[in-house]
């Protein structure tokens, strides 16, 4: 199979070049100056615990689409946001031939895709990593990811793209890919709160109260996704349902150091990236709280912690000069929603 990464940001900057150290047959296409930086240095990934410790892949670029020729699998790191024009470019150059896997957190992917390819690949992402500037980025933890598709087809063709991807990372093939996908967006609900808080939200005075935005919103959005007939899947590293449960029910006395343990954990969010390093107005707002909100009005949820940030995130996030909420505003937004 012959690979293009469409995309070098986080997610397609670190599979890609984890993938491409071990595989031959992986190319890249990106533009600016991430593109730039590619050319010049390959991709740079590092683990966040060991940041002297660089791991470099020099990498096949290509200039544009028609230069794909006979690309079998095109793997989009691009956000939702961006995934229509790039997937019609894709179709307009290379038809309905390649399998597409679409590595974006939420479900609009699968409003945009499967109406213009007729094969599919979703991938959740199971770790978190940061863009510290083109073709340098660091992560969390080394995967997994986890594809799947979502009638169950392209059984033999996924088998050969995981043998290849656990090459150079962990590759797991579900035919639970609605469960895996909820689960991630779960997860993803507090990208709203950290970003509200600002780029030192780790640093908030009131732990209490941040505990109670953050365990609060996974909570809610558990409950939100159990209520529409989802099922948790486990997602590598990242906190268990179970876990989520015990620190909105049980006292902070007892889940007080595990929720500072996670916390400290937590890096700038892909949304918080979005909104104070790129600027432009883009986010995934919609496709994780926003959706949230939609499944919620579906199951009759009052869903006030998830609403409360995602009508904050949209008021706010326009703002030209927007830096942060203080944690007590926010916590009045919900409570105003109760």
């Amino acid at each position: 199979m012959k690979f293009l990464f469409l995309g070098a940001g986080v997610v397609g900057g670190t599979v890609g070049a984890w993938v491409a150290e071990h595989y031959d047959d992986v190319y890249f296409l990106d533009q600016g100056p991430v593109a730039e930086a590619m050319k010049k240095n390959g991709i740079t990934t590092y683990l966040g615990d060991d940041p002297a410790k660089k791991v470099n892949v020099k990498v096949k670029l290509i200039d544009s689409l028609d230069e794909a020729g006979d690309i079998d699998v095109i793997c989009l790191g691009v956000k939702n946001y961006s995934l229509e024009p790039v997937a019609k470019a894709i179709k307009e150059k290379l038809g309905d031939k390649p399998i597409i896997i679409s590595m974006a957190n939420g479900i609009d992917n699968q409003r945009v895709l499967p109406k213009i390819f007729s094969k599919v690949v979703y991938c959740v992402i199971s770790y978190n990593g940061w863009l510290d500037e083109p073709g340098l980025i660091g992560y969390q933890k080394k995967g997994p990811i986890i594809i799947g598709t979502l009638k169950g087809e392209l059984r033999g063709e996924m088998k050969e793209i995981s043998d290849i991807f656990n090459k150079g990372v962990e590759t797991v093939v579900t035919d639970h890919i609605q469960d895996a996908i909820h689960s991630k967006i779960v997860i993803n609900l507090t990208n709203s709160v950290t970003t509200l808080l600002g780029p030192d939200f780790q640093k908030e005075p009131n732990r209490k109260l941040l505990q109670v935005l953050l365990s609060g919103t996974l909570y809610e959005g558990i409950e939100i996704l159990k209520a529409a007939g989802y099922k948790e899947c486990k997602l590598g590293g990242m906190p268990s349902w179970g876990l989520l449960w015990a620190s909105w029910k049980l006292p902070r006395l007892i889940t007080g150091p595990l929720f500072e343990k996670n916390v400290k954990k937590m890096v700038m969010s892909s949304m918080a990236q979005d909104v104070f390093k790129h600027g432009d107005g883009n986010t995934e707002l919609n496709s994780i709280n926003g959706y949230i909100v939609e499944l919620a009005d579906k199951v009759n949820h009052k869903a006030p912690f998830n609403r409360a940030m995602y009508e904050l995130c949209k008021r706010e996030f326009v703002k030209p000069d927007f830096k942060s909420v203080p944690i007590e505003d926010i916590w009045r937004e919900v409570q105003s929603r109760m």
